[in-house]
C-alpha cells in the first residue's frame, strides 16, 4: 500500500477510534461522578441550560474524555503510519481541537475550563500519543 494512503487511513483510523473513547468515557461520567441534581445532560439544549449547576468535579470527566480521546487517537495514527508519526497524531489532535473550540463557543462552560481544556487536552496529548507510539 502507497505510505501516503495508509498514513491517511492511520489518521482516519485514529479519529474514529479517538471519537469513540472520547464519547464512551462521556457515557461513563455520570455513574463516576453524577450529573447536578435538577439538571438534564442527555440533550444539548439540556445540557446548556443545565451548566450553570456544575460545579468544577463535573468538568474532570469531560476533560478526561478530551484528553484521553484524543491520546488514544493520536496513538493509533502514530503507531500506523508509516512515516511522519509525529504528524500523523498531531493532525488528529487539530481535529480534536476544533471539536473542542466549537464547544467553547456552543456551551456556556467556566472560561477557567474552556483554557485548560484547549490548551492541555489536545495537541499536548497529541504529541504523548506519538511518543508513546514510538516506545
Amino acid at each position: 500500500m502507497n505510505n501516503t494512503l495508509r498514513n491517511i487511513l492511520a489518521v482516519i483510523f485514529g479519529i474514529i477510534i479517538g471519537g469513540f473513547v472520547n464519547m464512551g468515557v462521556i457515557l461513563i461520567s455520570g455513574s463516576i461522578i453524577a450529573t447536578p441534581e435538577g439538571s438534564d445532560t442527555t440533550t444539548m439544549e439540556g445540557l446548556i441550560d443545565s451548566m450553570h449547576l456544575f460545579k468544577p468535579r463535573h468538568f474532570i470527566m469531560p476533560f478526561l474524555a478530551h484528553a484521553i480521546g484524543t491520546l488514544t487517537g493520536a496513538f493509533i495514527a502514530a503507531k500506523f503510519s508509516t512515516s511522519k508519526k509525529l504528524l500523523s497524531a498531531i493532525v488528529v489532535g487539530v481535529f480534536f481541537i476544533f471539536g473542542g473550540i466549537t464547544n467553547v463557543f456552543i456551551l456556556p462552560s467556566p472560561v477557567w475550563f474552556s483554557m485548560i481544556d484547549v490548551v492541555a487536552a489536545y495537541i499536548p496529548m497529541a504529541y504523548l500519543g506519538a511518543r508513546l507510539a514510538k516506545g
